[in-house]
């Protein structure tokens, strides 16, 4: 299996009110994706909780069954929608964690 873990942060001029409009449909069309994207097999966007401490908005943890299906998953039409018109415009800065987990 492959985990997939990114880390946005969100545009700074974006309002609270915004950056929580954001969040909430970064939340809902990634968590989308799952039963339509072949081989992911988890997938959870965290937007709230975050502490003072945190450097970045949003965290997305998701899991895959092999490093073929993450590459699939990077140009599946449904991810790109999702990237193109929820994520891409509101962050500017991102940040990304592959592995292999037994």
């Amino acid at each position: 299996m492959v985990k997939h873990i990114i880390l946005w942060t969100l545009n700074p001029e974006l309002s609270d009110e915004e950056k929580n409009t954001v969040k909430a449909g970064i939340k809902a069309g990634l968590e989308g994706l799952l039963g339509k994207v072949p081989g992911l097999i988890d997938i959870k966007v965290h937007i709230s909780g975050r502490l003072d401490t945190s450097n970045c908005d949003v965290m997305l943890d998701s899991t895959l069954t092999s490093f073929e299906a993450l590459k699939a998953y990077a140009v599946h039409p449904a991810h790109v929608e999702v990237a193109d018109n929820k994520v891409r415009p509101y962050t500017v800065q991102r940040t990304c964690l592959d592995f292999e987990t037994d």
